[in-house]
């Protein structure tokens, strides 16, 4: 069985200065993904201050993303302020069976989430998998105690033959955390499938020509800004798949979508 899986942080469907909303843009960058399983950051599922805006559509955020396209998701309420909330959240084509959120919070100031759901996909019984959604912290130590805690999470609750699938915003722009979800869980990051591709050459990638091919961090996708990708933020790490190709999209039209550009993966089970 083959899967489409892409992870994206929509910024909570506004823009970055004025606050207005755009989540008619992600819903149509999410149509033209075309994805089996989505895995999104920063959902803002209640915002009360946006609810009677002209562009604001009726429901909740998740209701219009999936609408016509995903007939199962999850959501895991991570930041909760007086007008609203906001998390993670996982959209599927395949059936949710059970789904469950944690919050791993470092701090006051970062309201940090990882959602963990379980899928089940194939005929008869089918197969279950493994799905976390996750984001990380923007303090170093932070982000290594989250990984450990998804570590701890993955080896305790996760059976060593299921499929797996981790996927999220991990902040990880120096890959300190990479080598230990790596090290722990067996899990192969969708990018290296990519090393030997040839990149899209803008302007920051000639002042970044420096990286050889040997660089690590060269194998991994750049996600963000989303007007001009350079850091390497967003990742999808599998266990029990074969990465068939992954891309991540760019251009003006996904700009204006979010301040993260989506990465998109191939996979077969």
């Amino acid at each position: 069985m083959k899967l489409r899986v892409a992870t994206y942080n929509i910024h909570k469907g506004v823009t970055g200065i004025r606050g207005r909303p755009r989540i008619h843009d992600v819903r149509q960058a999410l149509q033209a993904i075309d994805a089996d399983i989505v895995f999104l950051q920063e959902v803002q599922e209640c915002n009360e201050r946006l609810a009677q805006h002209p562009d604001q559509p009726l429901g909740t955020q998740l209701e219009f993303l999936s609408f016509g396209a995903y007939a199962h998701r999850a959501y895991g309420m991570n930041a909760v302020y007086p007008h609203g909330h906001h998390g993670n959240a996982i959209l599927s084509r395949h059936r949710i069976v059970n789904f469950v959120n944690h919050d791993i919070s470092d701090h006051a100031l970062e309201k940090r989430g990882l959602l963990h759901a379980v899928l089940r996909v194939g005929p008869g019984e089918g197969q279950d998998v493994h799905l976390l959604c996750l984001h990380f912290g923007l303090i170093k130590r932070s982000r290594v105690r989250q990984a450990t805690f998804l570590a701890d999470l993955v080896q305790r609750e996760v059976p060593a033959d299921a499929p797996l699938i981790i996927a999220g915003d991990f902040n990880d722009w120096q890959q300190r955390v990479d080598g230990l979800l790596r090290d722990r869980l067996g899990v192969e990051e969708v990018a290296v499938a990519a090393r030997a591709a040839p990149q899209p050459q803008g302007m920051l990638q000639w002042l970044l020509s420096w990286r050889t091919a040997n660089d690590p961090r060269a194998s991994v996708s750049r996600t963000f800004p989303s007007f001009a990708p350079w850091l390497t933020l967003d990742r999808i790490y599998v266990r029990g798949f074969q990465i068939l190709d992954m891309h991540v999209p760019n251009g003006r039209a996904w700009a204006r979508c979010s301040d993260h550009a989506p990465l998109i993966a191939e996979l077969e089970l």
